[in-house]
């Protein structure tokens, strides 16, 4: 049975594999197509000329000879009628076996197997886009986070990739997003469902009562009709003001967000509460965390000028803290002998700190798997069960010490 034939280059297309390198010229050592004939290594050669050896014969880890100018043409992707042409049956054969519907079980066992025999040999993948479009289904889902080069953000990001991959679904993250925008993938057919993750009050907006969505890291009275999965950030926080009371620090400093996300109120009103049932002396200062360590620095360097400046603080997040760690070196603070730091979200860095920081970890990637279990359950149409607050805790490591 004749092998299919491959797909001829596209002129004038400037992607990889497609006859044209995006530089003009290919890069040394890339690898090249083989324009000798197949019918063997003198055919089409003129008369007296030495045969060009093709890349199969040439010494195992040596490229073949490039060929100026060109890249390799891509190889075809096998398709449902090569699948049909091997096994020995029709294309509506193979269509069925890996349709996913009712209709498909009538195709017996013996040649649904030898369907799927050959799809492995030919290496075939079935286009997802065929069924989606039958299902009314895109197969991906949007994560919308404040702000995608947060640290924090990236561990929700790793418990969402986690566990969409168990349900085969697709993710797509975006960020700088507002109303407008999320009313927009709610009524388009992009996305099956939306995350919405630590929002801020000015970008939430009304979504069409058909959307299914799932709040992370915010408030429950956003949308009473939608489940919101919580961090106990509240209980993280008391542990920190009570952890630096135990110390004996009675005077301590606050680096609290400007933004105004339902989390960072939590943490807000936590700390007041603490510091107040504790008889704490508090000096506070905003800084916001969209603005990264270089703000925290700039703050932070107010706040240990400060002629009675406090010995231990409390950052709203662990870059926060970074920027502390670096003030507090240019003003000759020595952390923890001279001042105790702690920050919130436990991310990588907040171990690679000199001193490593004492923070309070938030389970961002068991906030993502609970978030997209609760999504997963939405798209099937099943009822959403009320998830607890995610339990929170304080990470002591070397940045506090004795006042």
């Amino acid at each position: 049975m004749p092998a299919p034939e491959p797909a001829a280059d596209t002129p004038g297309s400037d992607t990889p594999g497609s006859g044209t390198p995006r530089s003009g010229a290919p890069r040394s050592g890339a690898p090249h197509a083989d324009t000798s004939n197949a019918g063997g290594a003198g055919a089409g050669t003129p008369a007296g000329a030495t045969p060009r050896a093709s890349r199969a014969s040439a010494p195992p880890g040596e490229p073949g000879e490039p060929a100026s100018g060109t890249w390799p043409a891509p190889v075809r992707r096998p398709t449902g009628r090569d699948v049909a042409r091997l096994a020995g049956v029709s294309q509506a054969t193979v269509s069925l076996v890996f349709s996913g519907s009712e209709a498909g079980r009538r195709v017996s066992d013996a040649t649904r197997e030898r369907v799927r025999e050959a799809a492995r040999s030919l290496g075939y993948r079935p286009q997802a886009a065929g069924r989606q479009l039958r299902l009314g289904r895109s197969g991906m889902i949007l994560l919308a986070v404040p702000n995608i080069l947060g640290p924090f953000f990236g561990r929700v990001l790793e418990g969402v990739h986690e566990e969409a991959g168990k349900h085969g679904l697709a993710v797509v993250v975006s960020s700088g997003w507002g109303s407008a925008t999320l009313a927009e993938a709610a009524t388009t057919s992009r996305f099956d469902g939306l995350l919405i993750c630590s929002p801020d009050d000015s970008q939430l907006g009304e979504l069409p009562a058909d959307t299914p969505a799932v709040f992370l890291d915010a408030d429950p009275g956003t949308d009473r009709a939608r489940p919101t999965i919580e961090l106990d950030v509240a209980g993280g926080m008391r542990a920190a003001v009570e952890h630096l009371a135990a110390l004996g620090h009675r005077r301590i400093g606050r680096l609290r967000s400007t933004h105004s996300a339902y989390t960072f109120r939590v943490r807000q009103a936590a700390f007041e509460q603490a510091a107040e049932a504790l008889g704490l002396d508090v000096v506070e200062f905003g800084v916001s965390l969209n603005e990264g360590q270089p703000a925290a620095h700039g703050v932070a360097h107010r706040l240990l000028e400060h002629p009675d400046r406090p010995r231990a603080v409390i950052c709203d997040d662990d870059v926060v803290a970074s920027g502390v760690y670096q003030a507090a070196v240019e003003l000759g603070l020595r952390v923890p002998a001279d001042l105790s730091v702690v920050g919130i979200d436990n991310v990588p860095v907040a171990a690679l700190l000199a001193p490593p920081l004492t923070t309070v970890d938030l389970p961002g990637e068991e906030l993502g798997r609970a978030g997209v279990a609760a999504l997963a359950d939405l798209l099937r149409g099943e009822p959403v069960a009320p998830v607890p607050p995610l339990a929170t805790s304080l990470v002591v490591r070397s940045s506090t010490a004795a006042a």
